[in-house]
């Protein structure tokens, strides 16, 4: 097989995907401090990128691995190109911050400003603040060569100072850590609508002679590091998961420096002593031409009162009219599945299904798999008073969701604590399915409701991620989301799962099973298409068998929010889109038309081999043929939208659709279709040319 002719490498493409969200950071349709919000997830989006994928290759080129990837690049050839493609997409974000964003952000009286343009009387008062508020909480320290260079945290912002000592001798090397406990901008006095702040690393080097005594600061500069989090666990005894996972997360305090991120005029003997102390090439080595870390917005400015017109309107998730009625939620579900579109329904109802369940004398049992969740969950709350209730509470909690390890681990504590059967995952799969079930007593037996989604169940998230979800009691649902269960606490299948698919398990093949299953009847002439939504599709079979199915006659539209490997060609039955908006895109949904038996499912998985091959993942039908027919319309509507949505082209490269009018942001029309009194809202119900009629 000739994979450079199918097969596009995983992390230019995920260059791509930061890309388009640093082109919403430069889209003048965006409010200002939304643009703002958005050079920050590309920063944060860049972290974890070096934590996790630079860092895995480079752990492969020290051990020596020269095992190409599928598109036939070897790790250094990889890491070479990654390197430059970020210089550039840097290059990019801090042109559009110091040129576009900053100055129209002064227009409007948020000011970010420099040491240079400070009056006296805010110098004053920032001189007050600093040796009252930030020099007791300061620790600078010299740097001794003939000692061990210090340890130094991962994401956190320092100062290397060049210092000279009024004896003489050569100068040495001194670091100040910028206080974490402190605001990163520190904002002076004003009146309403006005907003002026000083970054605190500027504020501490407008002050750094009175850190040290009888020594003279040559050059000064603020520096910040990322580590290496990709580390290889034996996890084969699952006793010692929580401990071995602990260890894991102090081994990130001193993993492989993968990336050093200086300003652009930083001084060239102070760079390089530090580069030598701290023992980084180069090459590792990202300069940038204005602040680092530009998270800060996101965290601090983004959010200031008096700034609401530089930011989208708010709006109301709606609550479905079913569930306003005054009656038990289990009886609401028992008139029919119910059907949930986050953040454009509530998420309440998915909370209140457990917490209804907590307090119900009917309800014998919760069970339930939690992946990420909010610092203040109120699920966890719900499932610990559940158990202190009675009632029998299972609930896998995934201690190795990466970055929300410690968390994770926290709350299974807490939970067991509060007497809940408490799981921490599948040995050597990661477990990222999203289910609950509710085991009730009720006259005519016992009765199973179910809630599956393509989201975790987490509060927080569901306000600014899209995903789907159903509730329903259908009971082979239910039978299958208790063998789903019984499969991942590690016992026998009691009955197997006729509707729900599990991955590792049988996902794969029910997946291609349908591709061919479409490729088969358009090549008879019967009702043929396939509709695929996800994050990430980089698996190579299923890439194959799309790419097949698309050359004979099945028509495949898909949109991939973030990576995808398939080496794009200009193809008439193959049209691949991604959208980057207000929301962050998560559903993942699977569309075949089957020659007019339409199936859809929504899936905790997207193709790629981790979650085919290694994760817990479940996959669940959609019975009920109305939701059926708002599900597609949902993903119709996503394919009009021209303003947010972005077509591959040839070179794996992504172009936005050409804007046309009426102006179609589907993001924004789903919120005016859960909010009726917020401008126009247009149907949502379109001809669907993929899923109707004979293939030609």
């Amino acid at each position: 097989m000739q994979y450079k002719t199918l097969y596009y490498n995983r992390e230019l493409s995920w260059l791509h995907f930061n890309a388009r969200v640093l082109s919403e950071g430069m889209n003048k349709d965006n409010p200002l401090l939304e643009r703002a919000k958005f050079l920050s997830i590309v920063s944060n989006n860049l972290d974890e990128f070096f934590m996790v994928r630079v860092g895995k290759l480079e752990r492969k080129m020290d051990a020596g691995i020269t095992r190409p990837d599928p598109a036939g690049l070897i790790p250094a050839v990889q890491l070479k190109l990654i390197r430059k493609a970020v210089a550039a997409q840097v290059k990019r974000q801090y042109h559009a911050l110091s040129h576009e964003l900053l100055p129209a952000l002064r227009k409007e009286g948020l000011l970010l400003l420099s040491p240079e343009e400070l009056d006296r009387d805010q110098r004053s008062w920032l001189e007050q603040y600093f040796s009252t508020q930030v020099l007791p909480v300061l620790t600078p320290r010299t740097i001794n060569l003939q000692q061990p260079f210090p340890i130094l945290t991962a994401k956190a912002i320092y100062i290397a100072v060049l210092l000279q000592s009024d004896k003489g001798g050569l100068p040495q090397l001194a670091l100040v850590p910028v206080p974490r406990a402190l605001k990163r901008v520190v904002m002076l006095p004003m009146g309403a609508g006005t907003a002026r702040g000083i970054l605190l690393e500027d504020l501490i080097m407008m002050f750094l002679p009175t850190l040290f005594i009888h020594l003279t600061p040559l050059a000064q500069m603020p520096f910040r590091i990322t580590r290496n989090t990709d580390f290889v666990m034996n996890l084969e005894d699952m006793d010692n998961l929580l401990s071995e996972m602990s260890k894991s997360v102090k081994r990130r305090s001193y993993g492989k420096i993968v990336r050093l991120e200086v300003p652009a005029k930083a001084n060239k003997k102070l760079l390089d002593m530090l580069q030598t102390c701290l023992e980084v090439p180069d090459s590792a080595r990202v300069q940038v031409e204005g602040p680092l870390d530009l998270r800060f917005f996101m965290r601090q400015l983004c959010a200031l009162p008096d700034f609401d017109h530089l930011r989208f309107t708010p709006y109301t998730p709606r609550i479905h009219p079913r569930l306003m009625a005054k009656e038990s939620i289990f009886r609401t579900i028992r008139g029919g599945d119910l059907f949930f579109h986050h953040p454009y329904d509530s998420f309440d109802p998915i909370v209140r299904l457990v917490a209804e369940s907590a307090v119900d004398p009917n309800v014998l049992a919760i069970k339930q798999t939690l992946y990420r969740v909010s610092s203040h969950s109120p699920l966890i709350d719900a499932l610990a008073r559940a158990a202190q209730n009675g009632k029998q509470v299972t609930v896998l909690i995934e201690v190795r969701a990466r970055f929300d390890e410690e968390h994770n681990i926290a709350w299974s504590k807490a939970l067991e604590k509060a007497g809940c059967h408490v799981l921490y995952g599948v040995p050597r799969w990661k477990t990222h399915s999203k289910v609950t079930l509710v085991v009730r007593r009720e006259p005519d037996g016992l009765r199973y409701y179910v809630h599956v989604g393509t989201g975790n169940y987490n509060d927080v998230t569901a306000r600014i991620y899209t995903d789907m979800g159903i509730m329903t009691c259908d009971r082979q649902m239910g039978e299958d989301a208790g063998a789903f269960f019984n499969l991942i606490t590690g016992y026998n299948y009691t009955y197997p799962m006729r509707e729900l698919i599990a991955s590792p398990y049988s996902l794969r093949q029910e997946m291609l099973m349908r591709v061919r299953r479409e490729e088969y009847n358009a090549k008879r002439g019967l009702k043929s298409g396939i509709i695929l939504k996800m994050n990430s599709f980089s698996d190579p079979e299923m890439i194959a068998a799309i790419l097949q199915a698309a050359d004979a006659g099945v028509k495949v539209r898909m949109m991939v929010r973030g990576i995808c490997t398939l080496r794009y060609k200009e193809h008439k039955n193959l049209e691949i889109y991604s959208t980057v908006g207000r929301f962050l895109e998560h559903p993942r949904l699977y569309v075949f038309e089957n020659n007019g038996e339409r199936e859809v499912f929504l899936s905790s998985a997207d193709l790629m081999p981790r979650n085919l091959n290694k994760r817990v993942e479940l996959t669940a039908p959609v019975k009920d043929r109305a939701i059926v027919s708002h599900i597609v319309d949902i993903l119709e509507l996503g394919f009009m939208d021209n303003r947010k949505r972005w077509q591959l082209i040839e070179g794996n490269l992504y172009e936005r659709v050409p804007r046309r009018e009426p102006a179609i942001n589907a993001q924004e029309e789903l919120i005016r279709s859960a909010n009726p009194l917020l401008d126009r809202k247009i149907a949502v119900r379109y001809d669907n040319p993929a899923m109707s009629g004979k293939n030609a």
